[in-house]
């Protein structure tokens, strides 16, 4: 098991650009371990263009059971779950 704290990118989590860079870092760590844990605490801001980017966009190369057995997420605020949520429904219904 991999634990990827996001609070070590930034609190604030914002940019359809910083959403791509990370995505591009879990990547690997999603595909080469059995889980990966996405801890988000001291997080305060996930933004719905960040958590499409980078959470919800990796649909686009494996399915939602599979990323669900591969990832775990923990300690995610009120706020970031509702938007990273939103960007997940999004997504899906858009494929």
């Amino acid at each position: 098991m991999v634990v990827f704290k996001f609070k070590d990118i930034s609190t604030a989590l914002g940019t359809r650009q910083l959403g791509a860079r990370v995505r591009e870092m879990l990547l690997p760590l999603i595909r080469g371990n059995e889980k990966v844990v996405l801890d988000f605490e001291g997080v305060s801001v996930v933004s719905n263009s960040f958590a499409d980017e980078c959470l919800a966009k990796l649909l686009l190369v494996m399915s939602l059971d599979e990323l669900k057995q591969r990832t775990t997420f923990v300690s995610v605020n009120d706020y970031a779950r509702r938007n990273i949520a939103i960007a997940f429904r999004r997504r899906l219904q858009a494929s």
